[in-house]
């Protein structure tokens, strides 16, 4: 009779991987806290100076308010809000139809020697300094739209600013949107092709509202982005807040505006005394587009998470 063999000990000794586990379990939550608690700093250090400015200064002028002027003591917002939103808004004219063609082409039409060489290459204007495009603006674009299409722009508009903007979140739409419609499975173009679809039909009918989520957020995180622009904007814009005196283009975009972003480089860039008015009007601004960089943000998770196809 044969002895009855032992079953291998598979457990081995997990004293010190049960001690590794627990270590990266503590860097993993320090770096996720880290985050958080950089987020928290910079909210209490916002809402700090900006209510000691709203104790001084009415939140109603301040929301209301058509003049910003630091030697008035006029800081209404509005202007700054304009500027802002105006290339926000001419970026996005630009960068959401190409970014998304792109991605379309890049998903479904080019080869994959082709797209190992674009994706790369358009990744590679994101990594250009923006101040480089403020530059960019100035020394070509504007003259180039002065000499052929708009011969009263300003040499500082909205237009020039919009374009370069646009021009730099292409490559975050692309690279976002292009990553979403590559996880569509290949099944569903596949159903597409057997009911007789054609490429394009495929590409614009199928895949495209497949992969809404991903391309919806894409577009929410680069407006995210061009809001918050600085450099480029103050090139190519300048910092001359004030508001159109008509809905004409030529005022809404061929004059220099002054962004968020810009008029706080320049308040703070001037001679200003910590605890004055102007200074703490700096983080009054600073909280007015943290709270819309917030609010664009939970409406591109919102959107993700309400058009988000499981497969």
């Amino acid at each position: 009779m044969t002895e009855q063999s032992q079953p291998p000990d598979l457990t081995g000794n997990r004293g010190m991987q049960q001690t590794r586990e627990t270590l990266y379990h503590v860097v993993f939550f320090a770096c996720a806290a880290l985050s958080v608690v950089t987020t928290v700093g910079i909210i209490v250090a916002l809402l700090g100076d900006a209510l000691s400015f709203f104790g001084s200064y009415s939140i109603v002028e301040f929301l209301t308010g058509t003049q910003w002027s630091v030697l008035s003591n006029s800081f209404g917002v509005l202007p700054l809000v304009y500027g802002t939103l105006i290339v926000t808004f001419g970026s996005a004219l630009i960068a959401m139809p190409l970014g998304l063609l792109t991605a379309i082409y890049l998903s479904e039409y080019a080869s994959k020697q082709m797209r190992s060489v674009l994706k790369p290459m358009l990744e590679i204007l994101a990594g250009v300094p923006t101040v480089v495009y403020g530059y960019f603006a100035i020394v070509y674009i504007t003259p180039f739209l002065e000499a052929t299409l708009f011969p009263s722009i300003s040499t500082f508009n909205a237009l020039s600013a919009s374009i370069v903007v646009g021009i730099m979140i292409i490559p975050m739409v692309a690279s976002i949107s292009e990553d979403a419609m590559s996880a569509v499975p290949d099944s569903l173009r596949q159903a597409g092709y057997g009911l007789g679809a054609t490429k394009f039909n495929v590409s614009t009918r199928i895949v495209v509202p497949a992969a809404i989520s991903g391309i919806a957020s894409s577009f929410i995180l680069a407006l995210s982005r061009a809001i918050g622009e600085t450099m480029a904007v103050t090139l190519a814009m300048g910092s001359k807040p004030g508001l159109p005196s008509s809905l004409h283009p030529g005022e809404l975009f061929l004059r220099p505006y002054s962004s968020m972003t810009a008029q706080m480089v320049n308040t703070i860039n001037g001679e200003l005394s910590g605890g004055s008015a102007a200074y703490d009007a700096v983080f009054a601004v600073g909280l007015v587009l943290f709270v819309i960089t917030l609010v664009m943000n939970i409406v591109s998770d919102r959107i993700a998470s309400r058009y988000r196809e499981e497969y």
